[in-house]
């Protein structure tokens, strides 16, 4: 085992130590360069151990994240990274596509395929109780190599869409309040493509916001996403609740324009259950993000199963019923793929008001979901940082906060 882990923790007088050396100048770093052929051969397929992880690469990073977090923050950070935005979209367009009123079994057959793979990362988290999440358990595993190429795909995967969702912010408040925000919101810039060329100042604004947050403290960060995820649950709940009340179960059954559009529950069979469920599977995207709090939980044997699969079960409850509600307010082929929820009410009389409600329950998703996706996008780049494969510096731990504040300060 000494020989196998040489290349990640000793150095030598031709090769400098990856952790120590490879950033510390730019003249080392070009020296790193020209033997990337020699560390790429001897570093590809070396494995480390959960106890390895757990000890000396987790030392990397000098002080100790702070066990501050019980299963009910875990199920709160689940909740608030999987019930975000995508629920609103993915629904309509499922169920308008694929499903049918059966969209309640394709997110039925997609919340147990999540629950599936979210005992996978139960497994490994309790194991290995680090902040690495599939990163960690890649090195151990299959080797520094394929741990490297998931961990940039996850890096850039969380920026990217975290980007993204902080930018639809934007539009989902303009809806709860009535405002073009798109328009009104946004600075153009001239000289830069279109498309690219606007500012979203309240998205940026809510970046800056989370990450000031998340440096300052894992266990506050947690109170503010069970206030935000609450309220959250709460709008869906009266989503759920109006959807029951102001629907029909003839619904179900029976589209609005029979002669163009197939009847019964299973409109377009089996197979466009299974369809329906592919594409909102996208929806319970998220819990994997909890794994990486594993270092920082109390007991880790108990709280990461109740917190990871509870989690996936309760929003694939609420998704469900929240399904069923859709297809009731509306017969499938006259649902609004982009805005399903928002559009069934926009064309009653009287009930156009549920549509800023619902407008403003999106955004609060938003702001969890982001808030947890940030979180853990830190704590992937932290544990990379504490491979070597990044700057060491990535991979401090603020003894104050007890947080990675240059990971969290630098992807914000």
């Amino acid at each position: 085992m000494e020989k196998l882990q040489e290349p990640i923790v000793t150095s030598s007088s031709s090769s400098p130590s990856p952790h120590s050396s490879s950033f510390a100048s730019l003249g080392a770093y070009g020296r790193a360069l020209a033997e990337t052929h020699r560390r790429l051969g001897r570093r590809a397929a070396s494995v480390t151990t959960t106890y390895e992880e757990m000890s000396r690469v987790r030392a990397r990073s000098g002080a100790d994240m702070a066990r501050s977090l019980r299963w009910p923050d875990l199920v709160g950070f689940g909740l608030g990274g999987m019930v975000g935005a995508g629920v609103f979209v993915a629904t309509g367009r499922a169920a308008r596509l694929y499903a049918g009123p059966a969209i309640v079994l394709s997110y039925a057959i997609a919340g147990l395929c999540a629950l599936l793979s979210a005992f996978c990362y139960t497994e490994f988290a309790v194991d290995m109780p680090v902040a690495g999440g599939a990163f960690s358990y890649l090195r151990v595993t299959f080797g520094e190599f394929a741990a490297f190429l998931t961990g940039a795909n996850l890096i850039m995967e969380y920026v990217f869409s975290n980007a993204a969702v902080a930018r639809s912010f934007t539009a989902y408040l303009g809806t709860a309040i009535g405002v073009d925000t798109a328009a009104k919101w946004r600075i153009t810039i001239i000289g830069l493509p279109k498309g690219f060329n606007q500012i979203d100042l309240l998205a940026v604004a809510v970046i800056v916001l989370i990450s000031m947050c998340i440096c300052y403290s894992t266990k506050e960060s947690s109170v503010l996403n069970m206030v935000l995820t609450a309220i959250h649950i709460a709008f869906i709940l009266f989503i759920i609740v109006m959807g029951f009340w102001r629907g029909d179960v003839r619904n179900l059954t029976h589209p609005a324009k029979p002669a163009e559009s197939p009847g019964g529950f299973l409109p377009y069979g089996v197979a466009g259950v299974f369809n329906g469920a592919a594409m909102v599977y996208l929806s319970y995207i998220g819990y994997d993000a909890v794994s990486t709090m594993a270092e920082e939980v109390r007991e880790p044997a108990r709280d990461i199963p109740i917190g990871v699969s509870g989690s996936v079960a309760v929003v694939a409850l609420l998704y469900c019923l929240m399904a069923v509600s859709m297809s009731m307010l509306v017969p499938y082929d006259a649902i609004d793929k982009e805005s399903p929820f928002s559009a069934a009410f926009r064309g009653s009389d009287g009930w156009g008001w549920v549509s800023n409600v619902i407008g403003a329950g999106a955004s609060f998703g938003i702001l969890t979901s982001l808030l947890v996706s940030m979180l853990g996008q830190a704590r992937y780049l932290c544990v990379i940082g504490r491979s070597g494969v990044v700057p060491a510096w990535l991979a401090q731990v603020h003894p104050k906060t007890s947080t990675p504040v240059n990971a969290s300060a630098f992807l914000g």
